[in-house]
């Protein structure tokens, strides 16, 4: 077997959030590894451009949709390409079932590994379970929690899953001088709560509103900073007219330069309540050595501590959330300690390497059982 691998990975979904991320930080891992890799995704996927400005090699391919043009058009693009890939890496439900049907059909098809990027439910339906159980040669989760649970609930073996924590480049995400930041981005020298996150229902954007006129009584002068945009812009734009909390946080839309962001923060907010394995975000705030409040969805937990490197309070819970960023905006020896235990748990374990080495092993085992 040549140490070389000749990866394609597949994604259907033309959005962007952390699974797109975690997409392309592989990649451009495998690449800087020496292996040959390999993206297909919509011509209108926000990865298209991403991957390109990258350096990623990326063919645009009409998968957007479950139907039958999609299927042909991937069989047509892999014929054409005589079908040399080792391993086949997909990512959402539609490039799934779009990539595990072409290669059913095809004698000697390279093996399908199947990322499983969230904590939504999966259903137990005939097809479902040929795909994931058949189709699939294995299943990668990004978190340990999300591997435990198709095990609970849809009895998919564990030997025929491994969790893959998504790892983050700790060489860009780093502690920088708070105040040099804030200078740099215009904010205030004030108490800061951040959250860096697509602007989705399941974000917890609006369970963070409903806290924040407590968390205003409570602490003067405290200010809210938005990263990220979002098909919920317009619902959160109207909850913060309805609450009258406009003058004190700041929506910045989409920042290339998160880390000066998370820097500038004093504690990180992620107040989650669905779809999620575990946020980069949440990672890279505590590689900046940021205390992180959030809650006990999907696979988070598994990387905050509860009271050692962040708080974790029930999903859904204005009244708990605030509470918690109350403590930890008024106490500055807490806010060190969690940012620093946060810091030492992202330095050992948060780093690209670990995540690369697992995938190889991952294809490699797939490969050989082929």
């Amino acid at each position: 077997m040549s140490d070389r691998l000749r990866i394609l990975h597949t994604e259907s979904s033309t959005g962007w959030g952390g699974q797109e991320i975690r997409i392309l930080t592989e990649m451009r891992g495998m690449l800087d590894r020496g292996h040959a890799v390999t993206l297909v995704t919509p011509e209108d996927a926000q990865l298209y451009p991403a991957a390109r400005k990258l350096g990623i090699p990326v063919h645009a391919v009409p998968i957007g949709r479950k139907n039958l043009a999609g299927l042909l058009a991937l069989r047509r693009w892999l014929a054409g390409r005589g079908w040399a890939f080792d391993v086949i890496n997909t990512h959402s439900s539609t490039d799934s079932w779009l990539a595990a049907v072409a290669c059913v059909l095809r004698p000697g098809a390279p093996p399908i590994v199947r990322t499983r990027h969230v904590s939504t439910a999966v259903n137990n339906g005939i097809g479902t379970r040929w795909l994931y159980l058949r189709a699939t040669r294995h299943i990668v989760t990004t978190g340990e929690a999300l591997r435990q649970q198709l095990h609970r609930d849809n009895g998919f073996p564990l030997e025929r899953m491994t969790s893959v924590r998504t790892g983050i480049d700790l060489g860009r995400y780093r502690p920088l001088d708070q105040g040099e930041c804030r200078r740099k981005l215009g904010l205030e020298d004030v108490p800061t709560v951040g959250i860096v996150a697509t602007l989705r229902d399941w974000k917890g954007h609006d369970i963070l509103f409903e806290a924040w006129p407590a968390i205003r009584r409570e602490v003067p002068g405290v200010r809210l900073v938005i990263v990220g945009d979002g098909p919920y812009r317009d619902r959160l734009d109207a909850m913060v007219a309805r609450l009258g909390i406009g003058e004190s946080l700041r929506f910045v839309g989409h920042q290339e330069n998160v880390t000066e962001w998370l820097n500038a923060f004093d504690v990180f907010a992620l107040p989650s309540w669905g779809d999620e394995g575990v946020p980069q975000a949440i990672m890279q705030a505590m590689a900046c050595g940021k205390p992180v409040v959030s809650t006990p969805v999907g696979a988070i937990t598994e990387a905050v501590v509860a009271d050692q490197t962040g708080l974790i309070v029930p999903p859904r819970d204005a009244s708990a959330l605030a509470n918690a960023l109350i403590r930890v905006l008024r106490d500055p020896a807490l806010r060190a300690s969690l940012g620093q235990a946060g810091l030492q748990r992202a330095r050992d374990q948060f780093g690209i390497d670990a995540m690369l080495d697992r995938m190889e092993a991952v294809f490699r085992a797939a490969m050989e059982k082929s």
